[in-house]
């Protein structure tokens, strides 16, 4: 239902510094002051520095949960392409690609505009699991950190660095003041047919 990604207008390949520069950041510094408000930062840098155990992992995959449903609260009521733009930043794009009783797969991304196409970064697919309260990195395309470009059969450290760069690049949403909320069919579909308006 609703617009399909690809055919969303891009933004201009510059604005897609907004986020790297944030997500470099992040990686090295804590979390601001305003993030303490919305999420239990000391608990999440105590993540993010970790080692990676499988137990670390499954936490860091629950902290992620619960930064996709503070992102999106409705997410079980969405179908289709939704899009988030406060003032002044990127658009963010969700995709809900499959909902099951128990599960949403989604694919979460930024749309620039590179070499006159369209280029998704970051491009993440990831899978929710509601009944446990997880989430799974089931692909992860991204231009600037030190990860594979595609994630395919993943060890666990690849795991883990592919949740930590999850975790910041949504963190950064958050403080972005990105958030995703179910709207009455007509709206929503007024929202998904307007072009982005450029940072």
């Amino acid at each position: 239902a609703g617009q399909a990604l690809e055919t969303v207008p891009p933004m201009p390949h510059q604005y897609r510094g907004d986020w790297i520069s944030a997500v470099f950041i992040m990686s090295r510094t804590p979390l601001r002051e305003t993030m303490q408000a919305r999420l239990d930062s000391g608990r999440t840098m105590k993540l993010l520095s970790g080692a990676p155990t499988v137990g670390a992992l499954v936490e860091l995959c629950e902290q992620n949960y619960r930064l996709v449903l503070n992102l999106a609260p409705d997410l079980v009521a969405f179908s289709g392409l939704q899009r988030s733009q406060p003032h002044g930043t990127a658009a963010l794009h969700l995709d809900v690609l499959e909902q099951t009783s128990y599960t949403t797969l989604v694919r979460l991304t930024h749309l620039f505009l590179h070499d006159g196409r369209p280029d998704p970064d970051p491009d993440i697919h990831l899978r929710l699991y509601h009944d446990a309260r997880q989430s799974e990195v089931i692909s992860l395309r991204q231009s600037i950190l030190p990860l594979e470009r595609l994630y395919h059969h993943p060890g666990l450290e690849q795991k883990w660095r592919a949740n930590q760069f999850v975790s910041r690049w949504l963190q950064f949403c958050l403080l972005q003041g990105h958030l995703f909320r179910a709207q009455p069919a007509s709206t929503a579909s007024r929202a998904r047919s307007a072009d982005p308006v450029p940072a």
